[in-house]
């Protein structure tokens, strides 16, 4: 008996990880993010070279939003990233969901890839005003990831839609959170 609990205890040693290391966390978000981003596209490596999952549906009760207003033959995601009102400050929840995003950017299916950041609104105010701040909206965003997250800028280009691009057809004034968002476009290697 003596024996064995010098050994079990070194057995837990050997698979404990070193102290102060972390170990790896699961991110569903960037994860959500990464099988959206790939559809379609031929991944070396992966089964069948093509990567197929299934896609986060249209729901404005989460961040990533399957359905965008992207050409069809381009992968895309519509991400719910909250500003302050009439602004480009990003909110603490903005800042997380852009942490996942920069995790899918890096993830090996990605990490070649190019992407454009899209800013869009809804109809609320005027085309003008809502012009310039999806345009300030999407250099937030790209800002954010290249500053904070250590992604390449030259992987990034941004480009703002004001509310021409609508999600959800609106009238003018009508306040719709999923018009209101951040489109990701993976323009491949």
């Amino acid at each position: 008996m003596r024996i064995a609990l010098p050994l079990a205890a070194l057995m837990l040693a050997l698979a404990a990880p070193p102290a102060g290391a972390q170990a790896p966390t699961a991110d569903p978000l960037a994860d959500s993010i990464v099988r959206n981003l790939t559809r379609g596209i031929r991944v070396p490596g992966q089964v069948g070279d093509t990567v197929t999952a299934p896609i986060t549906p249209l729901d404005s009760s989460g961040p990533v939003q399957a359905a965008t207003t992207a050409p069809p033959d381009r992968p895309a995601v519509s991400l719910m990233v909250t500003f302050a009102t009439g602004s480009a400050t990003l909110t603490p929840q903005a800042e997380a969901v852009l942490t996942s995003l920069a995790r899918a950017f890096k993830a090996p299916e990605l990490a070649r890839s190019r992407f454009r950041i899209e800013g869009h609104t809804d109809t609320v105010g005027g085309t003008t005003l809502n012009q310039s701040l999806s345009e300030r909206r999407a250099v937030a965003v790209r800002d954010y990831l290249v500053r904070r997250q250590g992604i390449t800028a030259g992987r990034l280009e941004t480009v703002g839609f004001g509310e021409t691009m609508l999600l959800v057809p609106t009238p003018d004034g009508a306040a719709e959170v999923r018009n209101r968002r951040v489109q990701v476009i993976n323009l491949g290697d």
